[in-house]
């Protein structure tokens, strides 16, 4: 199981969310995890709201489709929309959560975005939407794809971070994976024929969830995982030394970057660019 993956499904598990993403927290939100669905909610209406209107029929490809939850909103509001998906476990709850859909079918494709069967589906879409996904796939790759299974006029959404421009410390930016250079990418898309439509920085909207999320690791999944070691270490001694001299190294990257208490609001604003993006290939 990838990380990723691991991710999405203890935030379902343990949050009862259907959504990865990090939600909109404006301030008339209380930040609270109570809200968290809500916000993420908020966030679904962004994307959607960026989209033509589904007069006639608008096909969309959600890349990193998830559980499928902005899917089915997608159907719901007129939209002929298909899937990419890497995970088949994941692929199989999509299908569950659209079964009782009428209308248009949704294509779900289980592989990476980087294996899209283009040929199949060159020209087939009028609107590629990546939300939270386009961090993790090169756009050498994705890009040429983008071009390849869009119409003329469609519209490419990405609504995901980026590294800034802050330099680099060690000591302020603890394992904060992810997102590609935020100019590295303005000069690669330079270099396409997509139009800029919209720029928006949205990054403090996002950024509340960062307090969120730490104090779920620091105050609740922490001392749960202390407890259980505890637990395993007093009861099966031996078991308990040899997994921590194998496993030291992991567990050290796991504790520095999920339980240092670094997570915070104010380091992902430091060095990240939460950026919702409209382009238009001509």
């Amino acid at each position: 199981m990838h990380s990723r993956e691991l991710g999405l499904i203890l935030a379902r598990q343990l949050l009862d969310v259907e959504d990865l993403h990090y939600g909109l927290w404006d301030a008339d939100l209380e930040l609270k995890l109570g809200n968290l669905a809500t916000a993420q909610q908020r966030y679904n209406d962004m994307l959607i709201a960026q989209l033509p209107r589904p007069e006639r029929e608008v096909r969309v490809l959600d890349i990193g489709c998830g559980t499928g939850q902005l899917l089915r909103q997608l159907l719901d509001r007129g939209y002929s929309a298909d899937g990419v998906i890497p995970s088949k476990d994941l692929g199989d709850a999509v299908r569950r959560k659209l079964a009782d859909r009428s209308g248009h079918r949704s294509r779900i494709f289980e592989c990476g975005f980087e294996d899209f069967p283009v040929e199949q589906c060159r020209r087939r879409y009028d609107v590629a939407l990546f939300s939270e996904s386009f961090q993790y796939i090169s756009p050498s790759v994705s890009l040429p794809i983008l071009q390849a299974i869009l119409k003329p006029g469609a519209l490419l959404l990405i609504s995901d971070f980026f590294k800034s421009d802050a330099p680099e410390s060690a000591s302020l930016d603890p394992g904060f994976g992810g997102g590609h250079p935020l100019k590295d990418f303005y000069a690669t898309m330079k270099q396409t024929p997509f139009v800029l439509v919209k720029d928006e920085d949205i990054t403090r909207r996002v950024s509340p969830n960062m307090e969120l999320v730490n104090d779920l690791l620091m105050n609740r999944i922490k001392p749960a995982t202390l407890t259980i070691g505890r637990y395993v270490e007093g009861r099966y001694p031996l078991l308990a030394r040899l997994a921590l001299r194998l496993l030291r190294r992991k567990l050290d990257r796991v504790n520095y970057k999920y339980f240092s208490g670094h997570r915070s609001k104010e380091v992902f604003e430091r060095y990240k660019t939460y950026r919702l993006l409209l382009y238009r290939l001509p």
